[in-house]
């Protein structure tokens, strides 16, 4: 947890202001029992009205100045901790942009989710309690025993009997609850993965009548994160019923010895009461530094997943005064390009090269399993391939900035996503100053023009989270618009004509080919209807390269190619 303190540098002054806060604080109240017994020893016991009425009147002052420190300690204190919460949410954020998709199958979303949300939120309730107790506990505990020393020496080793068993029982439930902590937030991960799973997926649940089946994953995983829960808390319940033991019997040791002493003239009421008040001054500042120690093991372990986040490196990094392509625009070239996914035995991606051109359609075509989606995603260099290079304009695109580099390209991915908002507003995720005309020809090309037009809002029709609201097919023409909006150099088609029927297809191919004349077009599809007319076909099997060619050079040479095709044409269509 201290590596996270760090970034509490820019409220260094309100962290010393609220020290001051508290500091006063704790000095007014204890300068409280003093006054009172002063009122007692030298007001009551002598009559003394004006006395009365004079140290009345300060001790009403000091405890009104205490109130106003406190609560400004507490607001400052607050302030500074949802800041520092508000800016740790942005720093995680922000630095997993940066992750590569390797980043994000180490973690996991799920576990990204809990780490930015709740194990943060766990840091700022604990920051909050450490920026007023972490002094005021201390400070109380040792002006405490001060003060009740100067009362009444002889009466002090009531509170050396007690402290060491308050201490002890602290530490003895701090030690047990730390592992359980820890656990507590995996195990809360799993309930967050398993919720999310089947809110993503609840259509395939449905459809597979699996609702008994995952209510069951879910109460397993709710039922042991409870159980985990009540646990730690049963531990926890323990500290306090113990500690007002501690207290209570303290209390009564003060009172009965404190009597034998006033009853032998060596002590006043006055001081006995005072004395009271600072050892229950003293046994609070070790409740406070319990409720301190009962929160740190889990803000503790909240704070190592979130450091682990943080201190996480990107495999893939953007490269600083990266090389300027040249002239060409769109060329794109593998060289005997070889890929494996993370802890991977075998290669996904053996020897690839090939060469794409502007003005020209590269089509991708292969069994399940060949490689076509991990081929297309080596482009924008969500993976960093092992051996050879990929060069766009004759750079590596590990020369080159990410941020360049993604410019060029226009990708829909093989799974539409659509975020919450508008349809224009989700084709201008493409390209954010595009203007409505720009929006309106995107949309036509993309064959999405017909069924916006029959909504009421047309382009300000809203989507839903995940794009529910759509069909798979309206999905993927506005993901398509998405792309067209940008004018890139480069176009890659993840399968994304797979929801279409053949004649929206055939239709919005034919737009593809006017609208991308001067670009560079990738294509991965399915069926061979979508790729017949490309100027070259890669036909992969087991991430190898086994044809490039057109269709009828391809019919000739590739006997894979001609196995794809005879599974999906009739022998008429073939000929």
């Amino acid at each position: 947890m201290l590596k996270l303190l760090r970034y509490l540098k820019p409220y260094r002054a309100a962290i010393a202001l609220v020290f001051l806060l508290v500091f006063l604080q704790t000095l007014s109240d204890l300068y409280l029992p003093t006054l009172m017994a002063d009122i007692v020893d030298k007001g009551i016991a002598h009559g003394n009205i004006p006395y009365i009425w004079k140290m009345g009147g300060l001790m009403l002052l000091v405890a009104a100045v205490a109130v106003v420190f406190s609560v400004g300690a507490s607001y400052w204190s607050a302030k500074i901790a949802m800041g520092f919460g508000k800016g740790l949410r942005g720093k995680v954020f922000t630095h997993v942009q940066n992750f590569s998709m390797q980043e994000f199958d180490q973690i996991g979303t799920a576990s990204l989710i809990t780490r930015t949300t709740n194990d943060i939120t766990q840091i700022q309730q604990v920051l909050v309690m450490m920026l007023r107790m972490m002094i005021m506990a201390p400070l109380m505990a040792v002006g405490g025993i001060i003060m009740a020393l100067s009362r009444d020496v002889t009466l002090s080793w009531v509170l050396v009997v007690a402290l060491p068993v308050l201490a002890i029982m602290i530490v003895l439930v701090a030690a047990k609850g730390l592992p359980l902590f820890k656990s507590l937030q995996a195990k809360l991960d799993k309930l967050n993965l398993v919720v999310r799973e089947n809110l993503t997926g609840i259509r395939v649940i449905r459809s597979f009548n699996r609702g008994e089946h995952e209510k069951q994953r879910f109460e397993g995983a709710n039922l042991d994160l409870t159980n985990t829960a009540i646990r730690v808390n049963k531990i926890m319940a323990t500290m306090m019923p113990v500690m007002m033991l501690v207290m209570n019997f303290s209390t009564i040791a003060i009172v009965w010895f404190g009597g034998i002493r006033i009853d032998d003239g060596q002590m006043q009421v006055g001081d006995l009461m005072a004395f009271i008040q600072y050892a229950m001054q003293i046994m609070f500042s070790l409740i406070m530094l319990s409720m301190i120690f009962v929160m740190i093991p889990r803000a503790s372990a909240s704070a190592g997943r979130v450091n682990e986040v943080l201190q996480m490196e990107p495999q893939i990094k953007s490269t600083e005064n990266g090389k300027q392509a040249n002239e060409q625009k769109g060329l794109v070239e593998f060289d005997q390009v070889t890929f494996y996914y993370p802890g991977a035995e075998k290669p996904a991606l053996s020897d690839i090269s090939f060469r794409s051109r502007p003005g020209e359609i590269t089509a991708i075509i292969g069994g399940t399993g060949s490689g076509k989606s991990t081929l297309v995603s080596l482009i924008p260099r969500f993976y960093d391939i092992q051996k050879g290079s990929i060069r766009i304009n004759g750079v590596d695109i590990r020369e080159l900035e990410q941020s360049e580099l993604r410019a060029k390209i226009g990708l829909v991915p093989q799974k539409a996503v659509l975020f919450t908002g508008t349809i224009a507003e989700n084709i201008r995720y493409g390209k954010e100053d595009a203007t409505l005309e720009e929006v309106r020809h995107a949309a036509e090309v993309a064959q999405a023009a017909e069924f916006i037009g029959r909504l009421p809002e047309g382009l300000e029709a809203p989507i839903s989270q995940g794009g529910t609201n759509v069909s798979g097919g309206q999905k993927q023409r506005l993901s398509i618009a998405r792309a067209l909006v940008r004018k890139p150099e480069i176009y890659l088609f993840d399968d994304s004509f797979s929801a279409l029927d053949y004649k929206t297809d055939a239709k919005l191919r034919a737009a593809l080919k006017q609208e991308t004349g001067e670009a560079t077009v990738i294509i991965v599809a399915q069926r061979v209807s979508t790729v017949i007319d490309a100027d070259r076909i890669i036909v992969l099997d087991e991430g190898r390269i086994a044809g490039i060619g057109t269709h009828d050079e391809l019919m000739t040479t590739s006997e894979v190619y001609r196995e794809i095709v005879s599974s999906q044409l009739s022998e008429e269509e073939i000929a």
